[in-house]
């Protein structure tokens, strides 16, 4: 390859030249930005740029957005400290996910094979209730399915199952996250002063007493 004929081929960033310049200089600094750590503030911003953004996002210090018009957020994220989305291509993160401290999300990959390196962009989706752990790394165009997890340094160029729990670089399946039931997961009997309780994980069963006095009628909590 030869970077000095290095092309983006048809690829268009999506926005003017104006707001590029925009974002790059006043947006980003001020998502980014430690000493303006109210995540209100940062959502405004980004929603000022075109991102699409529900309530209850809470989004930490030092975050990189790369296009905040290729952005869609739903409700109740969280974004962890120092957290790059790299969306040259649209990235979808659904409601109620977590992406913590240092997370990548790369939508950006080259044609190794061909002389000028061309631009090969690839959205990514995160779907409801995933957890993305610490320093994962997600490649471009990979689907990260409902309820899935990515552990702590994890990294994938490949699609997840949802409900799975994945680990390792390449990531690689490990177990299933099991969602219980209240009535599995607690099972309450009163049995003169004691709560007998009874956790269930996936076919392994644990059980846990906690002794709690219960208080007498003259007797209150504090």
């Amino acid at each position: 390859m030869h970077l000095d004929n290095y092309t983006l081929g048809s690829y268009t960033p999506g926005a003017p030249y104006w707001k590029q310049l925009l974002w790059h200089f006043f947006g980003s600094p001020l998502v980014e930005s430690s000493w303006l750590p109210f995540s209100k503030i940062k959502v405004w911003v980004l929603r000022s740029f075109g991102a699409s953004i529900g309530k209850g996002v809470r989004i930490k210090t030092g975050v990189r957005v790369k296009f905040p018009w290729r952005l869609t957020v739903g409700n109740f994220v969280w974004i962890g400290e120092n957290a790059w989305i790299d969306n040259l291509a649209p990235v979808v993160i659904e409601s109620h996910v977590c992406l913590s401290q240092g997370v990548y999300l790369c939508t950006g990959n080259h044609d190794w094979y061909h002389p000028d390196f061309r631009l090969i962009p690839a959205p990514i989706h995160i779907h409801e209730s995933s957890w993305i752990a610490a320093k994962s790394v997600i490649g471009p165009g990979v689907t990260v399915g409902q309820g899935a997890v990515l552990t702590l340094g994890g990294v994938t160029g490949r699609s997840l199952e949802p409900m799975i729990i994945y680990a390792g670089n390449p990531a690689q399946p490990i177990k299933n996250r099991v969602r219980a039931k209240v009535e599995d997961v607690l099972q309450i009997s009163a049995q003169d002063e004691f709560i007998h309780v009874r956790h269930v994980f996936d076919t392994d069963l644990t059980e846990v007493d906690i002794r709690v006095r219960t208080p007498k009628n003259d007797e209150q909590f504090e």
